[in-house]
């Protein structure tokens, strides 16, 4: 207020901000109450001549005002923005609120995924929508979360994968599906990691994980150039460059170079272990061969590929290949991809393995490895053994992490800052 009767106030919403001016002496009985008992937030309409004031700002002077809604609480303070984390998280419509930084985070996440449905829609594949309660929770190799149903007398669990029932689809005749949607996974946190995170996950018969490649890498940078209009972004000190082609490298040579061990030469897995703890690694004494090369890969090599790269030909013993195809030319290694940028994972993908005879045997693998303590080995699902005895033609298949692409295109090195209200531990002052 410069006096009595000359105040000033800003309006704003979405689309901006415009100035008011108000005049107190000139109002009615009416609108003199509303501007008296005017807080910071207060939702208000404001009727009046738009006019351009002495600093040439875009301005209302004030004949009516209208109060649409109180706000009981003060907003955070605009001038340095909210900036305390636990608050940001905990409360994210106040970090919206005062940080347009944090907003712009998630309209870029939503032209992103938009961007990616247009893709995907304009190639024949069909979105479809499947169950997200799970009486098996296949498809990944993960600790799910468990739940009841009163109404059947039954558990079940929150779905780790997309796949299995994407699959189903593909065997019933959809040549090409896919699906945005929740994962839930009962483990560590992490900034990469959150219990409840989002995957697009697709499918498209007549296809191989050469074919998905090509895929990958172009639907990654159509989302870019929509998402944030180039695929140069920013990532921390390093600059990412997301246009095709990215870089391709067989995982035996990236774990060969990185960690100075080539695990074909170490047959079994008490050799690779003393391999992998003479490089540094730590391992555990229940770890299979194929957890060793896992660990050995987000030890050394992982936080290596900031570039947009593809890890191919993994072995078949490798944890997640049970629902891979093996290589015709070495029944050791499984057609699969794993595209990483930035230092993270952000997809998975196989020539997806169609012989049942095969898979049934693979799921008893992981059977044995569960009655053996793996708590995240894969369980025996014998309705997709049966849908798989129809016939599933030659699959191709991908599974891309939303978030952790939303990250890399926005710089944000903590998963909780692209998920609008990510999971936290119970505060006990709320009420």
């Amino acid at each position: 207020m410069l006096s009595k009767n000359l105040a000033f106030a800003f309006l704003q919403d979405d689309s901006g901000q415009i100035q008011l001016i108000f005049h107190p002496r000139d109002f009615d009985e009416t609108t003199r109450l509303v501007y008296d008992t005017l807080d910071p937030g207060d939702f208000v309409g404001a009727c009046g001549l738009v006019m351009k004031s002495n600093r040439g700002e875009v301005s209302v002077e004030v004949q009516e005002l209208t109060l649409l809604s109180k706000s009981l609480r003060n907003p955070p303070e605009k001038w340095h923005g909210l900036v305390d984390v636990e608050t940001r998280y905990r409360q994210r419509y106040l970090d919206l609120m005062a940080n347009i930084d944090s907003r712009q985070v998630f309209l870029t996440r939503s032209r992103v995924i938009a961007a990616i449905r247009r893709y995907l829609d304009a190639r024949g594949f069909v979105e479809v929508e499947t169950p997200v309660l799970q009486s098996i929770p296949g498809g990944g190799a993960a600790r799910p979360f468990a739940t009841e149903s009163y109404a059947m007398d039954t558990r079940l669990y929150l779905r780790v994968a997309l796949e299995l029932y994407l699959k189903r689809c593909i065997i019933g005749g959809i040549d090409r599906v896919y699906e945005i949607g929740r994962n839930f996974r009962n483990e560590g946190v992490s900034f990469k990691h959150s219990p409840e995170f989002t995957m697009l996950e697709l499918y498209q018969a007549y296809a191989d994980y050469q074919d998905i490649m090509h895929l990958t890498e172009d639907m990654v940078a159509t989302a870019a150039r929509a998402g944030v209009g180039r695929t140069r972004v920013r990532w921390g000190d390093e600059e990412i460059d997301f246009s095709p082609p990215w870089q391709r490298m067989p995982l035996r040579m990236a774990i060969a170079e990185y960690s100075g061990i080539d695990y074909a030469e170490h047959p079994d897995a008490a050799s690779l272990r003393r391999a992998a703890e003479g490089a540094g690694l730590h391992t555990e004494p229940d770890w299979n061969r194929g957890k060793i090369m896992d660990e050995l890969l987000t030890a050394f090599v992982e936080p290596r590929l900031i570039q947009p790269t593809f890890l191919t030909d993994y072995p078949t013993e490798f944890p997640g290949s049970t629902l891979a195809k093996g290589k015709p030319d070495n029944p050791d290694e499984v057609e699969r991809f794993e595209a990483f940028a930035g230092g993270i994972e952000i997809a998975n993908a196989f020539s997806e393995l169609n012989d049942p005879r095969v898979q049934y045997e693979r799921f008893m693998q992981q059977v044995r490895a569960r009655e053996a303590g793996d708590v995240e080995a894969q369980p025996f699902d014998q309705d997709f053994l049966v849908a798989l005895e129809h016939g599933m033609p030659p699959t191709g298949g991908l599974g891309l992490g939303i978030d952790r692409i939303v990250m890399l295109l926005t710089d944000q090195h903590n998963i909780r800052d692209v998920i609008l209200f990510p999971q936290l531990r119970p505060r006990g002052d709320q009420c």
